[in-house]
């Protein structure tokens, strides 16, 4: 429901003004004017929830959210906090609905000692007579709205000035979460410092910046907790607070924090909670964790500049439950033993250690056996690590472990049934992008219920895994690369009807797809990926039944016959790839009703016909792949018009015919354009020029093809002949700035307009029938990194601007009608004579042939430098017989 803009102001009067009107104080009659009062307050407020239906009869102490004082009846507490999602938020009315008779009417709540109207959709100004309200021991105004605006994100509550806090002199609780701060400054520190009582403060995301400033002198005697995270305060940490021994709970996580962490924390008496995540703090992991660090149970210093090894002392940690040093700069290897389980009740290891996080670092050497008697581990991850070795058998005893992630590793070794044997509460396991092998029995029946399964280089096979039978709640499944060499079974297809992600890419799998409506079997599946297999047979019709369908990658493989029309009905697909299988017949019509696709890929198949029209419905497309084909018929206008989100462009090695489109232009998202291989004939367009996304001095990310876009894990690529060599781009490809027209019939004049494109890095226009001479503004391409024009008709002199070309790696200008000398000077020396060969008119180094006048040129060069010397010698003479006479004549 849409909330109706109000400013808080309003209600908060109700509730804080000490009120009088002409003349006369509101004394006697309390009760009754605390009933009426929150009778009139109910009447402003719009309630879609009826969230306040008890608000009626006279005793307003069993009304929702209200609590009285025994015996007088005075409220004493008031809570409307919403519990609801934010579209059932209640809606106030606008702040001048009322004008200012409200203030006249409104009572004194001045017993009140309990105020929370959080999460309630409030906007405006947080009204300074809330400071009335002295005997005020919890406040919470926290807002539930924050947004993004053009200055950062913004809440829809602020506050400008906090002087009247410094009346709560009994207030104990302040939270102000996703309330604007912003016009505060830094006086904060200094108001809420004059709170003798302040347990707790809580100002997550309240837009406060810069340093945090020590007051003049610390008078928070009884702070327990604060937390001030998700601020932009760019400051080292405030060590002012290390003088606060009542501290329970630190939370200053997603800020700009800088500098050494103060290795005082490790010495704070009551710490049980710090939270330093999300910063650039710097310090050495080894001395943080030699302090005390008596009471710590909740230790998060993740996404930080932290350096060393973890100490062996950590064992002392007898509260910790939580640790998380995720994507820091540790190295070293874990500890062998952890000293100082004797201090522990339990004699055992981190007895109480429930989350472990380790994972983005340098840690390498084997893992620890100490992780297997972490006894309530419940999450560990070491993932994205350098650790080698094997799994110790002593993880399968980690009977309370939920998750378990030591993916991206260089781990090795065989994994038996004694690794998982008492893993019953497993739910989440990746090890994938290792070396393990596993060897359980055929009969095998895991412990675990597992919902995410990735075990992707692990060799499994050669047999599917018959295990898997047994796993009916898995959401996501990954055994890519996992040495599987058999059919898929039919009972695989009936696994789980919660299965969204399937990958068995790049395995020796074999057989068919089904023709049962596996639709019915897997309705959630949105994931499918069989790439690089051996399977045969065609794509059944039933594939239109997986309706939720966002990926279907099919390429490499041996499927054959037609592409299915019922593949229109997979309504949310994002990426097809079909490629690299022997398809034949023609690109189904219906394909225009995939509007959300953004990726196809049709290339190296059998595909015939012309393109149809129906495509261009295709507007959201960012990659169209249809290369090595018998594609014939024109390349029709409507492609420059049709899809403005083009990246690439691939329609090599077909049979198209006719001229390029001049509308080609009007992709302007457009960075790697590939016709070559066709029967083109015509001049290229001028209008090559208004590629705007290649006229872009610098390489530029395409965020389109990274963007996270419901394909988890499929991986964009491209073949690009460069260099004489054939190469497929994959996580580079976005820096890929390309025009091949090579290998047709085109004509006319090089286009010098292509030197306009500044971002380019690869140009083959060779094999056709281009004529005239090459541009020195060409050395306006400083990103070429490739360039072939070789097999044409081009004449004249070799650019001598070439040589600025320093990106150049490679030179084809082989076979054309070049004349004169070589500029063999700067980027052009780093050539051989094959780049030249076929150009019977030119001479000079590198090749052979050399110049009908370089030996005249050296004897002119030697006169002219012989003749520079003696002139300049006859110049010294007389400048100074001149200054022998003049000097004494002017002193």
């Amino acid at each position: 429901m849409e909330r109706i803009p109000v400013f808080i102001l309003v209600i908060l009067y109700f509730i804080s003004t000490e009120v009088a009107c002409n003349g006369y104080t509101h004394i006697n009659n309390n009760v009754q004017s605390e009933r009426r009062a929150l009778i009139d307050f109910k009447s402003g407020l719009t309630d879609p929830n009826n969230r306040l239906s008890s608000w009626k009869g006279n005793n307003y102490c069993y009304w929702h959210g209200i609590g009285c004082e025994n015996g007088t009846g005075f409220v004493v507490s008031i809570n409307l906090r919403n519990p609801y999602p934010i579209e059932n938020d209640i809606p106030y009315p606008p702040e001048n609905e009322y004008g200012n008779q409200i203030y006249c009417h409104a009572p004194n709540f001045g017993n009140l000692i309990y105020l929370n109207l959080s999460h309630c959709g409030f906007i405006g100004e947080i009204p300074s007579n809330l400071g009335n309200l002295s005997n005020l021991q919890y406040l919470d105004f926290s807002s539930k709205y924050t947004y993004h605006n053009d200055f950062g994100y913004s809440s829809d509550l602020f506050i400008k000035n906090i002087e009247w806090m410094t009346s709560l002199v009994s207030l104990k609780h302040l939270s102000a979460n996703n309330v604007n701060f912003s016009m505060v400054g830094s006086q904060w520190i200094e108001v809420l410092n004059k709170l003798p009582m302040l347990i707790e403060l809580h100002l997550d995301d309240c837009s406060l910046f810069g340093s945090i400033p020590s007051p003049s002198f610390v008078n928070f005697t009884s702070l327990s907790v604060i937390v001030i995270s998700s601020n932009e305060f760019n400051s080292t940490f405030p060590e002012w607070l290390l003088n606060v021994s009542s501290l329970v709970s630190i939370d200053m996580s997603l800020n700009i924090l800088h500098g050494r962490i103060p290795l005082g924390l490790g010495e704070l008496p009551n710490l049980q909670h710090l939270d330093l995540y999300g910063n650039y703090l710097e310090g050495s992991i080894s001395q943080l964790l030699r302090k005390s660090w008596k009471k710590i149970e909740f230790l998060n210093l993740c996404e930080n500049d932290l350096h060393g090894s973890i100490p062996s002392s950590i064992g002392n940690f007898c509260n910790l439950q939580y640790l998380d040093l995720n994507n820091n700069n540790l190295n070293g290897s874990l500890p062998e033993i952890i000293y100082g389980t004797e201090t522990c009740n339990s004699k055992s290891p981190l007895p109480n250690l429930r989350a472990l996080y380790l994972f983005g670092n340098q840690l390498m050497g084997k893992l620890s056996n100490w992780l297997g008697e972490l006894k309530n581990l419940e999450q560990l991850d070491l993932s994205h690590n350098q650790l080698q070795g094997s799994i110790p058998n002593l993880i399968g005893n980690l009977s309370n472990l939920h998750s378990l992630n030591l993916r991206n590793n260089q781990l090795s070794g065989t994994l038996t049934e004694q690794h998982f044997w008492k893993l019953s509460n497993l739910e989440y396991l990746y090890i994938d992008s290792n070396s393990f092998r596993l060897d359980v029995s055929s009969n095998w029946t895991p412990p675990f219920q597992l919902r995410y399964l990735f075990m992707g280089s692990c060799h499994i096979g050669p047999t599917f895994p018959a295990w898997l039978q047994s796993q009916k709640d898995l959401q996501y499944l990954d055994l890519s690369n996992a040495s599987i060499s058999s059919s898929i079974p039919n009972w695989f297809w009936n696994i789980s009807s919660n299965l969204e992600y399937l990958i068995l890419s790049h395995n020796q799998l074999q057989g068919k797809l089904p023709n049962s409506n596996i639709g019915e079997f897997l309705p959630n599946l949105y994931f499918l990926s069989f790439s690089g297999n051996g399977i045969t047979g065609t794509i059944p019709d039933s594939i239109g039944h997986l309706t939720s369908l966002g990926v279907i990658d099919f390429s490499s493989n041996t499927l054959t016959g037609s592409i299915p029309s019922t593949i229109n009905n997979c309504f949310s697909l994002n990426v097809l790839d079909l490629g690299n299988n022997n398809l034949s017949g023609m690109i189904p019509k219906s394909l225009d009703q995939l509007q959300q696709l953004k990726s196809l890929h049709l290339n190296h198949n059998k595909l015939s016909g012309e393109l149809p029209s129906s495509l261009r419905n295709l507007t959201g497309l960012d990659i169209l792949d249809l290369s090595y084909n018998n594609l014939s018929g024109q390349i029709p206008a409507w492609i420059g018009t049709a899809f403005p989100n083009l990246v690439i462009l691939n329609l090599r090695s077909n049979m198209f015919s006719g001229r390029l489109p001049s509308l080609l232009s009007n992709l302007s998202s457009l960075h790697v354009l590939d016709l070559a291989q066709n029967n083109l004939m015509g001049e290229i367009p001028v209008t090559l020029v208004e590629l705007k996304a290649m006229d872009q001095d610098h390489n530029m990310s395409i965020s389109s093809l990274y963007d996270n876009r419901s394909s988890y894990r499929y991986e964009e690529r491209l073949i690009v002949i460069t260099k004489g060599l054939t190469l497929e781009y994959t996580r580079t490809l976005s820096l890929v700035v390309s025009i091949d027209l090579s290998d047709n019939n085109l004509s006319g004049e090089f286009p010098e307009g292509i030197t306009k494109l500044f971002g380019l890095m690869l140009l083959n226009l060779s094999m056709n029938h281009i004529i005239g001479r090459i541009p020195e503004s060409i050395s306006k391409l400083r990103q070429l990194s490739s360039l072939d024009l070789s097999s044409n008709k081009l004449f004249g002199s070799i650019p001598s601007s070439m040589s600025l070309l320093s990106s150049l790696g490679y030179l084809n200008l082989l076979n054309n009608n070049f004349s004169d000398k070589i500029p063999f000077i700067g980027q052009m020396s780093t050539f051989t004579e094959s780049a030249f060969a076929g150009n019977p008119n030119l001479c000079g180094a590198p090749l052979v042939k050399k110049c009908q006048d370089e030996g005249k040129d050296k004897s002119v060069e030697d006169k002219i430098d012989s003749g520079f010397v003696d002139q300049w010698f006859y110049l010294s003479i007389g400048l100074g017989f001149a200054v022998g006479i003049l000097v004494p004549y002017f002193v």
